[in-house]
């Protein structure tokens, strides 16, 4: 160390280029798993929060209280949208989410809680807090929605995965800086015996000079007494394939979390052939496994086991994938079929039952007779006979 002192001693341009602040500190972006929660987790929250909760009794929708509660405004401070969806969120993201009700009647999300088991009684939930307020009672698991997601720390593994994916992403965006970089030198002269108030002006011409490159299209630099800049190494053009190779990764990564949620990765690339079968799997393999979690709930706390024995049901309407339109001549087989009648199929694709007794009666066209038979009904014996 001694002869390194001296080395320091003798040249006092040397230290000062080692106190020169040229480089800036990496820092590590989590970017691309922001995005890919966001895309995957937001499409299911967005498309639940969409639905239309309803209290049905004796095949009639119940539009009380409940009703206004669950579609328009659980609480004073958030619509029903904005509410699901962040249900949705944290049941996705946390593996479960507890829903209060206060003293008011108003439908709270809890942050963070304190659960406690037992074997054969109800668990207790302690210590639950709402918006930095905590509640001074613990609630039983009968005075709560609480709602638990079957794919355990759902977070830990995003966590796991993303170590691997991030760290490759890492290395190809430090190998693409590297090569497109513009490397250069500044010449100084020795600045022994200089005050610290040059040395401060020297540190703002170099700043002021890094900053005139980076960020204009022209940049002329002064050569002053004593300092020169010379560019060693050109940048050399981008490539498509270098994009390529990001863009793959970040796609790994985002089709991974979309695989574990259920999300066909053809939705999620846009793809316009055939569009609407991997949108019915969207709805069956992702959506309605949580819609009937939440359907289990409901049923279980809102009502008690008599009136869930006499039909009554909560039910979850979510939004349709198809038009209704496209389902006409499909409704009117059914119906001309005798297969069903018009009520049940108004109750097939979550319409409010008609009071028409006609709709509850089964009809068939006049084309359908048995297998053999010599004789027609109706319309057609009609037709004959004129």
């Amino acid at each position: 160390m001694g002869i390194l002192d001296k080395v320091f001693k003798k040249n006092k341009a040397i230290e000062y280029s080692f106190d020169l602040d040229l480089f800036d500190k990496v820092t590590t972006k989590n970017y691309m798993k922001r995005v890919a929660v966001e895309i995957c987790i937001g499409l299911i929250a967005r498309t639940i929060g969409q639905s239309e909760f309803f209290l049905k009794v004796d095949k009639n929708i119940i539009k009380d209280e409940l009703y206004y509660r669950l579609n328009v405004r659980p609480n004073k401070n958030e619509s029903a949208s904005y509410f699901w969806q962040t249900v949705i969120r944290k049941l996705i993201y946390e593996n479960e989410c507890l829903i209060i009700k206060n003293d008011s009647d108003d439908l709270l999300i809890a942050d963070t809680f304190t659960k406690t088991e037992y074997a054969n009684y109800e668990d207790v939930f302690s210590h639950v807090i709402v918006r930095d307020y905590e509640f001074k009672r613990s609630f039983l698991m009968n005075e709560v929605v609480y709602l638990r997601y079957s794919n355990e720390g759902l977070s830990r593994l995003i966590e796991e995965m993303y170590s691997d994916y991030g760290e490759l992403l890492g290395r190809l965006m430090s190998f693409q800086k590297r090569k497109n970089q513009i490397r250069a030198t500044v010449t100084l002269e020795a600045l022994t015996g200089k005050k610290e108030e040059e040395r401060a002006k020297l540190q703002k011409y170099i700043d002021n000079l890094y900053k005139s490159i980076e960020t204009k299209d022209i940049s002329i630099t002064p050569q002053t007494k004593g300092h020169s800049y010379e560019e060693n190494q050109k940048p050399t053009s981008s490539s498509n394939s270098s994009v390529d190779e990001l863009n793959k990764v970040t796609d790994g990564f985002l089709f991974q979390l979309a695989s574990l949620l259920g999300i066909p990765i053809a939705l999620l690339k846009g793809d316009m052939a055939d569009v609407e079968k991997p949108t019915r799997n969207y709805i069956v393999l992702c959506v309605k496994p949580f819609i009937k979690l939440m359907k289990d709930e409901f049923n279980a706390k809102f009502l008690d086991m008599d009136e869930y024995l006499n039909g009554h049901r909560i039910g979850i309407k979510i939004i349709s994938y198809h038009n209704i339109f496209d389902l006409a001549t499909a409704i009117d087989k059914l119906i001309s079929s005798t297969v069903l009648t018009g009520n049940e199929v108004r109750a097939e694709i979550d319409y409010e039952r008609s009071d028409d007794p006609n709709m509850d009666k089964h009809l068939m066209t006049k084309n359908y007779q048995q297998l053999g038979s010599d004789s027609t009904e109706g319309g057609e014996k009609e037709n004959d006979e004129a």
